[in-house]
């Protein structure tokens, strides 16, 4: 600690400063650590440098949005080019029509997509579409799956430890059934007891430690929303375009009805969120089919869709899809870490590791 104390003057400054003038010195509470965060100056590769001019090797790769690390060359040339031509317009253009395109070709379950600016956005409308699809209110969700910020979702993220997170209400989650990972005996109990619009669940739970699902834990899923006309969300925020180019979904054999998506889809540079499914659901959506706008699902937001950000998220998925040797080579680097911090955990007898590809 001294080390870091002694090499890291300037950040302690800047997070003094920063003290003032943002709640906790920081503007995402899971950027703090004991005693200060330090301050990055650039980022290249791998590769963090501070404003002391430390050098770090990032395992956290901007909350794994950097599937390819930092300042991938392929991306940063579209974005460069793209800023001459335009950044944000509010309206129709053809990059948002190619990464839907590029996006419905690589996940199997995506037909259509609408863009939001967020993950948690993403699964707020992936529940909004399923209660309006199905004319029901009760979405079944898994402790130690984390779903953003949404009101409705964030709820036993960390049990049994958590409860209702500050300026959350008893209402907003009444319709919320939390149920454990990994437990289709209580799935099935519960469907039996409520109509149930959906179930929403992390296919590797972030959160709650890294775990993934059981393969026959998420093919039951399937069948019961089969039998009882539920829609099967997957939030692959975390998922998508990482563990395969086609998502958890693709490993797994299982198809969801609907999936929400983020971090990797806007070419790891820029705020983005996404959901799709097949088109019978995503036309909810459709003002051309429903004009009234109270019998269409409502979805917006001024800078979704931007053309930096899908011009950037166009690129990146072109690459990994063109390129499938990626997933062989970051699975094998995310083997390789597990396997090194998990025989330093057992030397200590400290636990274990849990994860799975990269």
């Amino acid at each position: 600690m001294n080390k870091y104390e002694s090499s890291t003057l300037r950040s302690r400054q800047l997070f003094e400063v920063a003290k003032k003038y943002l709640p906790g010195g920081v503007n995402y509470s899971i950027r703090y650590f004991e005693p200060y965060p330090f301050y990055v100056s650039k980022a290249c590769g791998q590769k963090l440098i501070d404003v002391d001019g430390n050098e770090y090797t990032d395992y956290w790769i901007g909350h794994g949005a950097k599937i390819m690390g930092h300042n991938y060359p392929p991306v940063m040339e579209t974005i460069r080019r793209q800023i001459e031509l335009g950044i944000h317009v509010g309206l129709p253009h053809e990059w948002e029509i190619r990464l839907a395109e590029q996006i419905s070709r690589m996940v199997p379950s995506i037909e259509k997509v609408r863009f939001t600016n967020s993950g948690t956005e993403a699964n707020m409308y992936a529940v909004r579409l399923a209660r309006a699809y199905t004319g029901r209110v009760a979405i079944v969700k898994f402790e130690g799956n984390w779903h953003g910020g949404y009101d409705a979702l964030h709820a036993a993220v960390t049990p049994p430890y958590d409860k209702v997170y500050a300026g959350l209400t008893h209402g907003a989650i009444k319709d919320t059934i939390i149920l454990p990972y990994n437990d289709l005996e209580a799935v099935e109990k519960t469907i039996k007891k409520t109509e149930v619009a959906g179930i929403i669940i992390e296919p590797v739970a972030g959160a709650g430690g890294m775990i993934p699902s059981e393969r026959e834990f998420l093919k039951g899923l399937r069948e019961i929303c089969d039998k009882v006309g539920a829609l099967l969300i997957f939030d692959e925020v975390i998922t998508g375009f990482r563990l395969s180019s086609g998502g958890a979904q693709k490993i797994y054999g299982v198809i969801p009805d609907i999936t929400t998506l983020g971090k990797i889809v806007g070419g790891g540079e820029f705020a983005v969120g996404a959901f799709g499914g097949r088109d019978e659901y995503m036309e909810m959506l459709n003002q051309l089919k429903y004009r009234n706008y109270h019998e269409r699902v409502f979805q917006g937001g001024t800078f979704s869709a931007n053309m930096l950000m899908t011009s950037a998220g166009y690129t990146l998925l072109s690459e990994l899809e063109r390129r499938p040797e990626i997933y062989n080579h970051i699975d094998s680097l995310g083997e390789k870490l597990r396997k090194n911090i998990g025989e330093i955990l057992e030397t200590y007898n400290l636990g274990y590791t849990t994860g799975m590809g990269s």
